[in-house]
């Protein structure tokens, strides 16, 4: 493997799920519909180095996620129900992770990205993206986290798992999408240089 390859990043798309995306659903994320453009061109630009992660619940329900749906019970829903479905365009080959837990961290992911550092995007920072970053940096990985192509529960809880992140530079970076794509991103949209907004 060349030591090119080894540099170039792959973008981790997070969850981007209907679950989140529904603003009636109780896994709805407030500002989903914000992000969800600028993930979208992310992916664009990463064209051949992304992976959409999925969340799924696992039926067997093993030891206290037994009580994180009794706590959600609605949630408890088969791997084949819409909820679980992707709200972004996937563009043909991508690779996809499925599974049943918040990091989407593992041999899976591991093995698809070989080594290269990872620039994460999606849904929820205080959760899934969180727990995947961290899994990553415990790895080695370096770890990149798009501020503005992530959202929270809640504004606040985005901002301070931010600031929590940041405490683990270098090992995760926290950068915004026109820091890394060159590009002015405003109230979810994206403008190349020479566009008007």
């Amino acid at each position: 493997m060349s030591t090119d390859t080894l540099t170039q990043p792959w973008l981790v798309v997070i969850d981007m799920q209907t679950a989140f995306a529904d603003p009636d659903s109780v896994w709805g994320i407030p500002d989903y519909g914000t992000i969800e453009p600028v993930v979208s061109e992310l992916c664009e630009r990463f064209a051949g180095r992304t992976v959409i992660t999925r969340f799924v619940p696992d039926p067997e329900e093993p030891g206290q996620w037994a009580a994180y749906y009794d706590r959600w019970h609605s949630m408890r829903c088969s791997a084949n129900s819409p909820l679980w479905n992707v709200t972004i365009p996937v563009l043909p080959g991508t690779p996809m992770v499925t599974l049943p837990t918040f990091s989407k961290w593992g041999d899976q992911l591991d093995r698809i990205t070989a080594g290269a550092p990872l620039t994460i995007c999606g849904v929820a920072t205080d959760c899934c993206v969180l727990s995947t970053a961290l899994g990553a940096v415990d790895a080695g990985r370096a770890v990149t986290v798009v501020s503005d192509a992530c959202a929270g529960v809640s504004e606040e809880h985005h901002r301070a798992t931010l600031a929590l992140l940041e405490l683990l530079s270098p090992m995760i970076e926290i950068r915004s999408a026109a820091e890394l794509i060159g590009n002015t991103v405003r109230s979810g949209q994206i403008s190349r240089p020479g566009e008007q907004m």
